[in-house]
């Protein structure tokens, strides 16, 4: 069985107050097909979702990032096409919230996957060397194959997505999928 986590898609990381830019924006399409895709074929999807407390002196990302996703914002909300899938495919979608770059820390996300069954997880989203390599790597630790869409993740940093899906593949044995932006 697999799973498609959908990391980060949100305002505030494709156009708001940390932008990935041109880059995000040109995978739009491809990550509300897949998501599309996915629910359709009945697999399991999840949103995995930044969210932070403005000003909160605690978070390691207070020192490094500009305040984003913030919570009770329209920042977090889903970008465009893919807000528009997950409207439509509330009840077959799960929204989780996370705190720190990896989608399984702090999260149950292991839990849920692991309850149906599921071993290869599918990765879309931002940022490819940030969230995504992070949330990789902890799969990758956990056991569960790995499956990275090219056409469906970006950055802000093109020599950070660049090396992140060398990595993907040479180091955690990670398909890679789709051709790069």
């Amino acid at each position: 069985m697999k799973a498609l986590i959908v990391i980060d898609y949100t305002y505030d990381f494709v156009v708001g107050r940390l932008p990935v830019g041109q880059p995000g924006l040109d995978i739009e399409e491809r990550i509300a097909a897949l998501t599309q895709e996915f629910v359709t074929n009945g697999d399991y999807v999840v949103m995995a979702v930044d969210v932070h407390d403005e000003n909160d002196p605690y978070h390691p990302e207070t020192k490094l990032f500009p305040p984003h996703n913030i919570r009770h914002t329209s920042g977090r909300d889903l970008y465009g096409k893919l807000d528009e899938v997950y409207q439509a495919n509330k009840g077959s979608v799960v929204w989780m919230d996370k705190t720190r770059y990896s989608s399984f820390a702090g999260t149950d996300l292991e839990i849920r996957l692991r309850e149906r069954g599921i071993s290869e997880i599918h990765l879309v989203g931002v940022c490819t060397d940030i969230c995504v390599l992070h949330t990789a790597v902890d799969a990758y630790n956990k056991g569960f194959q790995i499956v990275v869409h090219a056409d469906a993740v970006a950055s802000f940093n093109p020599a950070g997505h660049d090396w992140a899906l060398g990595h993907f593949a040479g180091s955690l044995g990670a398909q890679i999928e789709g051709a790069s932006r």
